[in-house]
């Protein structure tokens, strides 16, 4: 589908044209907000070819699945919730080409909530010179007034708005901190300078002289699973079936709703933010590191690449590949709300749980390092956690201090690092890592 097909309907003076209509849905799905989702641009020409044809009713989210999705013409839609989650940012889409390619559209298109058929407006004569459309429009010529929006509704809105204003600022604050990180990456001249310790250390790291990759932690997904109350593995993580499942759940459709919007934003804690820092400014050269989320993270480059891996495995399911090689994994009590590291083969002297007090301003917290062979062992992984984000910074800081890394090594006694996992308690002042002491460790020299 490459066009809006034509479509008879009478015309009538208070109403635009077809041709007007028509041209606005082809400038809608040429613009760069559909140049790579044809899906989404078949979408809409679907439900506007329709709209254009005399006395169009509304359009069924079942036709929809059928004609634009490859349903069958009786698919459970209980089941099967690809309209709806594909509606939803094919909303946003369309939002975002009149507040940029189309600011200065005279005529625009909005798909209401609750329904799939395009309605159209004329903007106000002070839109036509605005670079927005976050003001109201008029009523759509020929359509009943919407009604009044109840009061709760209207409360939990306002607070969905303060929510996304949050995140929003959120996000601006990581970008400048990357934007920081990469100016101080391209000044270092020699990070290893004065360090024998940490020039050893991240050398063996190195020596496979693959490309590095540093693969921050998807907090979307961790904010996710502290509002379903269940962890997501793997399989469920790359396939995305977390969210089709959310879709089909008992959920509140505003709960939903809410959930498919964070879906849709990278969260980044500063925490990892300052991991990636710390790391990035030690480790070769920006020519050859990679850094990545790790929802754009791909199987066969863990498999090939060496990896640093920040974040535990409730925000970096990518852990979980080492789930058979790992000892101290750092979790989350859904029931308690309280973060902690399990021991899950403790020696004698050593504790099975080490848990985080529940106390706002604890000052105590776990971090966990495990440097292991890639799964296909062309590489090296470190993977980085704590039982919060300051932790897993301080996790970070460990590998780069020449201090911390020289008694490490001496505490192994091993004159070569050896592939090891160490389990650090870190204790901060302000939110600052202020110390960090070995609490216990594994070697697996036969890992070589």
């Amino acid at each position: 589908m490459s066009s809006i097909a034509d479509a008879p309907l009478k015309e009538t003076s208070d109403q635009p044209t077809i041709d007007e209509r028509r041209a606005l849905i082809d400038r809608v799905a040429a613009s760069t907000q559909f140049k790579r989702s044809t899906r989404l641009r078949d979408f809409l020409f679907y439900v506007g070819g329709q709209s254009l044809k005399q006395g169009c009713p509304e359009i069924h989210e079942q036709e929809i699945g059928a004609k634009v999705f490859g349903r069958s013409a009786s698919y459970d839609r209980s089941q099967d919730n690809i309209v709806r989650v594909n509606a939803t940012e094919l909303r946003k889409r369309i939002e975002l080409y009149f507040a940029s390619e189309g600011a200065h559209e005279i005529l625009v298109l909005e798909i209401p909530r609750g329904g799939y058929k395009p309605i159209f407006r004329n903007r106000l004569p002070e839109h036509q010179t605005g670079s927005t459309i976050s003001q109201e429009y008029p009523q759509p010529v020929g359509d009943p007034p919407h009604a009044p929006i109840p009061a709760h509704q209207s409360s939990e809105r306002k607070l969905g708005h303060a929510i996304w204003a949050i995140v929003c600022a959120a996000l601006a604050f990581t970008c400048i901190l990357l934007f920081q990180q990469d100016r101080t990456i391209r000044k270092a001249i020699n990070p290893w300078e004065g360090k024998p310790t940490v020039a050893a250390f991240w050398a063996d790291f190195l020596r496979f002289h693959q490309r590095t990759d540093v693969v921050l932690p998807d907090d979307s997904l961790s904010v996710i699973e502290d509002l379903v109350r269940h962890p997501i593995s793997l399989g469920d993580y790359l396939s995305r079936n977390y969210m089709r499942e959310i879709q089909s759940s008992n959920l509140s459709a505003e709960r939903k709703f809410d959930l498919d919007q964070i879906f849709s934003h990278n969260l980044v804690t500063f925490g990892g933010v300052r991991a990636a820092q710390q790391i990035l400014a030690i480790v070769a050269s920006p020519s050859s590191t990679n850094l990545t989320l790790s929802r754009y993270y791909v199987a066969d480059d863990i498999k090939r690449n060496n990896v640093i891996l920040i974040g535990g495995k409730k925000a970096n399911p990518w852990v979980h590949l080492f789930d058979d090689q790992i000892n101290f994994v750092t979790d989350f009590d859904n029931s308690q709300s309280q973060a902690f590291v399990a021991n899950l083969h403790p020696k004698p002297g050593e504790q099975a749980t080490y848990t985080v007090p529940y106390d706002l301003n604890a000052l105590v917290g776990y971090s966990v390092i495990a440097y292991l062979p890639n799964p296909s062992h062309t590489g090296n992984v470190i993977v980085l956690a704590g039982t919060d984000s300051d932790a897993t910074s301080a996790a970070a800081e460990f590998l780069t201090s020449e201090d911390q890394l020289s008694r490490l090594q001496t505490s192994l006694g091993f004159r070569k690092f050896p592939y090891f996992e160490v389990l650090l308690k870190i204790s901060r002042l302000s939110g600052t890592s202020f110390n960090s002491v070995v609490v216990a460790s594994r070697t697996y020299p036969a890992l070589r």
